[in-house]
């Protein structure tokens, strides 16, 4: 419940209502106990009331029981004792605006996001890479940036990480060392990602974070994330939410501290994010918690035990609202007393006895005061949801999605040109240059073979028209020769040739000289 004055009535102590300063609000806060001790409807309760003040709130649903936040409220047996005890006569039970996502686009409005735009490094812990796989991740995005090559979705990366494996020695130089190893083992983890249907995590149109901070009738919008589905995959869950986060301190400009948050962020399940996580990354979450308060933005731990969240983070969670805690071995009994010892002491109660004894829907409770000051910590009830508590049916959940300002925007995936079509472009033209190379090359070769044909065969013919006429030339010679006998005969034929002649002309002339 929202009270003119700017407080925020989420709790009922032994004094009476316990409230968060709205100005105090983006200070952060910390809803910790163990499992089924009213951590859900806590979360509710804040959201509901952070609603009806006019801000909007993001919180993950991991079994579809918030999304009951979405319809009006009732009486009940609790809820008539509580009002009782409370002094409320008429609680204003009403919904609140909400609309639905999901990762997966199955339950509410697809949330993507383009992996240019979620970076190596998250993108290298949601695939578990090793120091060494995630520099050449980091090699990766660099090429692609200095070539002005888009990464959408993950075909486009395969595709990058293909043409930088392929030209390994021509980035080596500049870039660093690239080995096809670590190379195989990122498409390989990309694989694995895809087979688990994150794939659909990637893509264009991608969402836009001032969809979330949205009012309606007066009331901030709850936007409820779908996680059912998307917690088979902690991994995933973690870093798609702490990607929303960095979205939100990236894009929102700086307000500084006003009456209330401009938005308030619900991690829950926030252990998951810090499970296996490398210390420059928590670094980079304490820093980005740190300054995104100046953009008016109060982010809300959920967890079982504080002892998830590492002390850097957990020293800016001012408001807190501690359930019980279960104690069952001496690490419990460490955990029970280092989240008592978080609390500003009360002289009424051992906090840390306290701690173990509390109910359902109770809980040790410290806001900050208006100074921004821990208050003495106090046992006290929660103040009952107005809207309702449970999940909604399919049906109603289909209608809610319909009705919404986003539906259709998200709800319809396209995909433009990037890293993907210019590089199988550019396979192509160099195939293609290479295949008319080659056929060049073996026009070239089929004509130089015809010319070496066509000039053997020129050396052919004159070979043997040189042997032709050296043949002749030889058998002319050989018909003027004479042997012993023919030059005998030829003698003899001679002598008696001239013989008769003689004979022939003495004739002819002696007889002239007889007459």
């Amino acid at each position: 419940m929202y009270t003119p004055e700017g407080a925020l009535y989420v709790a009922h102590g032994p004094n009476g209502p316990i409230c968060i300063q709205g100005k105090m609000a983006n200070r952060h806060g910390l809803i910790a106990g163990a499992t089924g001790t009213g951590k859900t409807v806590t979360l509710q309760v804040l959201a509901e009331t952070f609603s009806s003040a006019g801000v909007p709130c993001f919180m993950a649903d991991m079994k579809g029981d918030l999304s009951g936040i979405s319809q009006t409220g009732g009486r009940n047996k609790f809820i008539d004792a509580r009002c009782a005890e409370f002094g409320i006569d008429s609680p204003a039970f009403s919904p609140c605006p909400t609309r639905f996502f999901d990762v997966y686009g199955e339950q509410g409005h697809p949330l993507r996001t383009t992996i240019s735009a979620m970076g190596p490094v998250m993108l290298a812990r949601l695939l578990n890479l090793t120091d060494v796989q995630a520099g050449v991740l980091q090699i990766v995005f660099k090429v692609a940036d200095d070539k002005g090559l888009l990464l959408i979705d993950m075909k486009d990366l395969r595709m990058m990480l293909d043409y930088v494996a392929n030209n390994a020695k021509t980035f080596t130089a500049s870039y660093g060392n690239v080995s096809t190893a670590s190379v195989g083992a990122i498409q390989r983890a990309l694989l694995t990602l895809e087979a688990e249907g994150a794939d659909k995590f990637f893509g264009e149109p991608s969402f836009n974070v001032f969809d979330f901070i949205q009012n309606e009738g007066g009331k901030g919008v709850m936007n409820v994330l779908a996680a059912d589905k998307l917690m088979l995959n902690p991994k995933l869950y973690s870093t798609f939410l702490l990607w929303l986060l960095s979205e939100l301190y990236t894009n929102l400009p700086e307000v500084g501290d006003q009456a209330l948050p401009k938005f308030v962020f619900f991690f829950d399940e926030a252990h998951m994010l810090f499970d296996e996580t490398s210390k420059a990354l928590v670094d980079k979450i304490e820093q980005v918690v740190r300054l995104i308060r100046s953009k008016g933005v109060g982010v809300y731990f959920i967890t079982q035990n504080p002892s998830d969240i590492p002390d850097s983070i957990l020293g800016q969670l001012g408001n807190r609202v501690q359930h019980a805690l279960r104690a069952y071995t001496p690490k419990d009994m460490k955990g029970v007393k280092a989240a008592a010892e978080s609390f500003r002491a009360n002289s009424a109660f051992k906090t840390e006895d306290v701690l173990m004894e509390l109910g359902t829907g109770e809980a040790l409770v410290s806001f900050l005061d208006e100074k921004g000051v821990p208050a003495i910590v106090e046992r006290a009830k929660i103040l009952f949801p107005l809207s309702s508590i449970g999940a909604i049916s399919p049906e109603e959940r289909r209608r809610l999605i319909q009705s919404s300002r986003l539906y259709g925007i998200y709800d319809r995936y396209f995909d433009r040109e990037s890293a993907y079509e210019i590089l199988t472009e550019q396979k192509l033209s160099e195939q293609r240059k290479e295949q008319e190379q080659k056929k060049a090359l073996e026009e070239q070769k089929a004509k130089e073979s015809q010319l070496r044909a066509e000039r053997a065969a020129e050396k052919a013919a004159m070979s043997r028209q040189t042997t032709s006429s050296r043949s002749t030339s030889s058998s002319a010679k050989r018909s003027t020769r004479q042997t012993p006998l023919e030059k005998a005969l030829g003698s003899a034929a001679s002598s008696v040739g001239r013989q008769i002649g003689n004979q022939i002309v003495r004739s002819l002339l002696g007889s002239m000289f007889r007459k």
